[in-house]
């Protein structure tokens, strides 16, 4: 946490809100013209420069775009940090939980539940007596 504390500054200078968690950085920022999609742009790019200075390289392969929307806004501009494309998602798991573009629940309970049958699932074939009493 010591090494990415300075993240923090870096991108406040672009008006973008940071929130960081061990190795994991979280940054928020509202969308409302091209000016912030470019203000967001410059943001990642002084983000990769401070990486690179400090030789701690990003995991571009686990950075996503996730728009949270009341109002539709042209999310055709792509985010390149490095060069690469970020895509653009419906959701994505944070810290262990599931989170969607309209915050809604339902995404992270869905796949609570299929994990709990491939579970229960794979007791009830596991045991091959089935007797109820012995289970209990």
């Amino acid at each position: 946490m010591t090494y990415i504390n300075e993240i923090v500054s870096v991108l406040e200078k672009h008006n973008i809100k940071v929130k960081l968690f061990a190795d994991d950085v979280k940054m928020y920022v509202r969308i409302l013209d091209d000016l912030d999609v470019r203000s967001l742009q410059l943001a990642l790019d002084a983000l990769f420069q401070w990486s690179d200075a400090w030789q701690l390289p990003m995991s571009i392969n686990k950075c996503c775009v996730l728009n949270i929307v009341k109002v539709t806004y042209n999310t055709d501009a792509h985010i390149r940090p490095n060069g690469c494309i970020l895509p653009i998602v419906t959701h994505t798991r944070d810290l262990g939980v599931i989170v969607s573009s309209d915050l809604s629940p339902s995404v992270h309970i869905t796949d609570i539940v299929s994990k709990a049958h491939q579970r229960a699932g794979l007791i009830l074939r596991t045991f091959t007596y089935r007797d109820i009493k012995i289970r209990l």
